[in-house]
């Protein structure tokens, strides 16, 4: 079995963090055919972000609706970054996953990838008794899939190199629902669907903590991995 490194780093500034995660995949490439090396083992970095708005390579910069004037009043930094996807925020409150992971020693298949990214975060979910789910058009995890407004829940955007992972995944967990009111969140308007959080939809703030340590669980079971914690 394959073990992962597990870097939980709390509050941490987005370019500290995206820093780290090509330092990373940079030493797992250059380090993959020797197995022993500590360097060459899989990384799940967790982690929340002070406010900031990340924009795909394939997204559109009139997606934000905030200009710099606007940024500064809300706090928040904008990035143009190398993940797939449209525009998304992240902000305190909010779970945010970044997995680097070597699939050419796990599985060379990015849509058995991005759904085992999804089931992780679908069954943290049925953990607090919220139903998510899936819908065909869309990548990410959503509540009330067959409503008329599913609300989405997890936002999902992945870049590969070598088949070497970077970027993840953004669960909002606590997270301040206003700050999505400054995009059209991943493209998508919010006359067709809506975002929310794990707090909305039980009715209660919870324990981001327990969250990672009960998401933690699930993706390492998904992906037959086992766990090194890294203080």
């Amino acid at each position: 079995m394959e073990s992962i490194k597990i870097l939980r780093l709390g509050l941490r500034n987005y370019q500290e963090v995206w820093d780290l995660q090509t330092q990373i995949h940079q030493a797992l490439i250059q380090n993959r055919n020797n197995e022993q090396h500590f360097d060459c083992m899989h990384t799940l970095i967790l982690c929340q972000h002070p406010h900031v708005y990340t924009l795909g390579k394939s997204g559109t910069e009139g997606h934000l609706l905030a200009d710099e004037k606007r940024l500064k009043d809300i706090d928040a930094q904008f990035y143009k970054i190398n993940r797939g996807g449209d525009i998304t925020y992240h902000g305190p409150g909010q779970l945010v996953a970044y997995p680097i992971l070597d699939l050419n020693r796990l599985f060379t298949d990015v849509h058995k990838y991005v759904r085992l990214l999804e089931e992780s975060v679908i069954q943290t979910c049925s953990d607090y008794q919220v139903e998510a789910g899936r819908i065909k058009e869309y990548t990410g995890v959503w509540v009330d899939i067959h409503s008329a407004k599913p609300r989405k829940i997890c936002a999902i955007g992945v870049h590969l190199s070598r088949w070497v992972s970077l970027h993840g995944l953004a669960f909002n967990v606590n997270t301040d629902l206003n700050y999505f009111d400054h995009i059209i969140p991943c493209g998508i308007s919010s006359s067709e669907k809506s975002v929310t959080s794990l707090e909305k939809e039980t009715g209660k703030s919870l324990d981001i903590k327990q969250i990672e340590d009960e998401f933690i669980n699930h993706f390492i079971k998904l992906f037959d991995l086992n766990k090194i914690e890294i203080q």
